[in-house]
């Protein structure tokens, strides 16, 4: 699997995006793949097939209305590994020996378990 962290915003559309950024992250919640939403973008797991194709329709959707667009992506290839969107969060906090308040990861992620175990 891999990862794919990225941002994309028009420019030229003022000084709040919300709407902008909100219109790509309902495309990414309908694609059904496992996501976290963060302050300066997203960051999505699949295979790279799934993640380009999401990735072009994210463009086009704001293509319809904006004239300049900025993307910045990040490709986390790692063979053989799954799961990575909540393992890289949980592997940091194992080695600190506790859980991050300002880690984002699944819910689930965290079991009754302390992180050393």
């Amino acid at each position: 699997m891999v990862l794919m962290d990225f941002s994309i915003f028009p420019v030229g559309k003022g000084e709040s995006l919300s709407p902008y950024v909100a219109r790509v992250v309902r495309i990414v919640d309908e694609s059904g793949l496992p996501y976290r939403l963060h302050a300066m973008g997203t960051t999505v797991e699949g295979e790279l097939d799934q993640l380009l194709d999401l990735l072009r329709r994210c463009f086009a959707e704001l293509r319809r209305d904006c004239n300049r667009i900025v993307c910045r992506v990040y490709f986390d290839d790692r063979k053989g590994r799954s799961g990575a969107l909540d393992e890289k969060v949980l592997s940091v906090e194992r080695q600190l020996g506790r859980h991050l308040a300002g880690a984002i990861h699944a819910p689930s992620a965290h079991t009754s378990e302390s992180p050393e175990q």
